[in-house]
């Protein structure tokens, strides 16, 4: 008994010494303690999250790829396989698709299809706050989600060629017990949510660096591709 507490007591210390690095990935200090848009939604306590990856692509080139986020939409743009492995059923776009450009205040974006897991309409959140081409907000709630949650995407300019794009989740803590199982799935949040980072930076960059041909935009949308 006595050497299973200690383990428990030496992972637990891992965990909490990791989480500094895991929780704010990719940001600077001013970033992860900034007010974002989405962040009134949510009052304390919560336990927030913030990552971010610098893009060598403008605003205006990342923002497709951020709206068009979602299972049955553009995918999430990280880990196809293990999300697959895991019953997902993601399909990660490589290009721009016009139809999943239209996306408003009230709209809902699916993470998790339906029946995954038993949950009869799996996991959905609704567009709470858009601000083109800055922010998308998306918040869920009981009795979709046991807990309340706001995930949030911010494009921050960077001269008229570069952005960074900011990714933060906060999740409303009522009970202990919720604290204990956020932390447990801190490090998997923050794998997948480096995921998304990089494969946006990834397609964004791809879509900016290809030379101009005739019938292509700069996006290279999925509709440039039609005969």
């Amino acid at each position: 008994m006595t050497k299973r507490m200690i383990r428990a007591a030496v992972a637990a210390a891992a965990l909490y010494g990791a989480r500094r690095y895991f929780r704010d990935w990719g940001t600077t200090k001013g970033e992860s303690s900034s007010v974002l848009a989405g962040d009134e939604l949510l009052g304390p306590p919560v336990l927030q999250a913030t990552e971010g990856v610098s893009i060598d692509a403008p605003v205006d080139a990342v923002w497709p790829w951020v709206v068009q986020i979602g299972q049955d939409r553009g995918g999430l743009y990280s880990f196809e396989t293990l999300e697959n492995a895991a019953g997902l059923d993601y399909h990660n776009a490589d290009l721009i698709h016009p139809e999943w450009q239209h996306l408003a205040v009230g709209d809902s974006v699916r993470l998790v299809p339906r029946k995954w897991f038993g949950l009869a309409d799996g996991v959905e959140m609704t567009v709470a706050r858009m601000t083109a081409p800055q922010s998308i907000v998306l918040r869920a709630a009981p009795p979709g989600l046991p807990w309340e949650m706001v995930w949030s995407f911010h494009l921050i300019p960077r001269g008229d060629d570069q952005c960074r794009l900011l990714i933060r989740s906060r999740l409303a803590l009522r009970h202990p017990g919720e604290v204990v199982a956020a932390e447990l799935v801190g490090p998997a949040r923050a794998f997948v949510t480096r995921g998304i980072l990089l494969g946006i930076k990834r397609r964004a960059e791809k879509a900016v660096k290809m030379p101009p041909v005739q019938g292509f935009t700069p996006a290279h949308t999925a509709e440039d591709l039609r005969p």
